[in-house]
């Protein structure tokens, strides 16, 4: 037996994110390892493995929820900027296309791909998503 995709199973609301985004096509969540607090992933609504695979009906829709969470980063957390990527393959650790959306500042430590995780504190993700989702 296959087992269920977790980017699904959060769309579907059996399992639980803070969600910072929701259109008819895509979701937005935190990511549980964020590479720093208020790192979302947007994934579109219908089960799509790979980038060449997304239909290009969910293209503007992906990628248009990818610039407005841009704006809610820099508008809500205080970020100078984002990190705008998509893993297709390798280092894609769930099969399900996402976009990453990663706030950053001046000195913030990121270098090239090394992408170090953190973790929230009871709490604090939600309220990241609350502002995030007020930012919108």
């Amino acid at each position: 037996m296959t087992k269920p995709c977790a980017f699904c199973e959060i769309v579907a609301g059996r399992i639980q994110a803070p969600i910072v985004y929701e259109d008819a096509d895509t979701v937005g969540f935190l990511d549980f390892r964020p590479v720093f607090k208020g790192h979302v992933l947007l994934v579109p609504r219908e089960h799509i493995v790979t980038l060449p695979e997304l239909p290009e009906r969910l293209l503007a829709p992906l990628f248009g929820a990818a610039q407005r969470t841009t704006e809610a980063i820099v508008a809500g957390l205080g970020a100078q900027g984002a990190l705008v990527a998509l893993n297709n393959v390798v280092s894609q650790s769930v099969p399900h296309v996402h976009v990453h959306v990663v706030p950053r500042t001046k000195g913030d430590g990121l270098r090239g791909f090394f992408w170090p995780r953190t973790k929230y504190a009871d709490g604090e993700a939600e309220d990241y998503a609350a502002r995030l989702r007020n930012a919108y």
